[in-house]
């Protein structure tokens, strides 16, 4: 009997002994390493890839964002403000309905068939907003000019960047709108386009943030 309660406080002592080691070693050593780490060698990514202007953060270069006018007495969908590049459409985000008392936005695609009669009309009329925004004097823009992904929302409705097609396509009202020449928009759009990963992977590709902080830059030096 004795022998019996010997050997479980022996057990019990040793398993409250490794609870506390792998705690200690999982919970607060590993953390504190990783994090230390991701810190010194990759604080920029670590910290949500920050982008900033003026001395504030204006977002992250791994999430797409509106620019759009603010939104008149009665209206539903805001236009956008063609000052700014534009980036993809985000027809599958979706509203926070359950609890009302946050404003958030919830990332999804439309899951839209391709012979979506719906999917049709909103590229469709996608398509026929491109047309209109982008053609200014001496500049007229076609519908077939328009890439894909002017008019088709990513997966998740957050893609940061844009096609260098659709980036050059909008050159043209950029340059009108804000004063500057076409030759110092492409130079700019040129700038900020990142080819494939590893030279292979992927598609080269333009993040309309980064763009348009810089935008806002050229603009403020002009």
């Amino acid at each position: 009997m004795n022998n019996s309660a010997t050997n479980t406080a022996r057990l019990l002592g040793a398993g409250l002994r490794a609870l506390l080691v792998l705690t200690l070693v999982t919970g607060v050593v590993y953390p504190l390493v990783v994090t230390g780490i991701a810190q010194g060698l990759f604080g920029d990514r670590a910290n949500g890839s920050e982008l900033r202007a003026g001395g504030r953060v204006v977002g992250s270069s791994l999430i797409g964002q509106s620019y759009d006018l603010p939104p008149k007495k009665g209206q539903e969908t805001p236009e956008p403000d063609l000052k700014w590049f534009q980036g993809r459409p985000a027809n599958g985000l979706g509203a926070n309905s359950v609890n009302t008392r946050y404003k958030l936005l919830l990332s999804g695609a439309t899951n839209l068939a391709a012979d979506s009669k719906d999917l049709v009309g909103q590229v469709d009329d996608a398509k026929a907003a491109v047309v209109e925004d982008n053609s200014v004097p001496g500049w007229t823009v076609k519908p077939s000019d328009v890439p894909a992904d002017a008019v088709t929302s990513s997966g998740s409705g957050l893609d940061p960047d844009i096609s260098p097609a659709y980036a050059a396509l909008q050159v043209h009202r950029i340059a009108a709108r804000n004063g500057l020449s076409v030759a110092a928009v492409e130079k700019l759009v040129e700038e900020h386009t990142t080819g494939r990963t590893l030279g292979f992977i992927g598609e080269p590709r333009v993040d309309v943030l980064e763009l348009n902080v810089a935008l806002r830059d050229l603009v403020a030096e002009r």
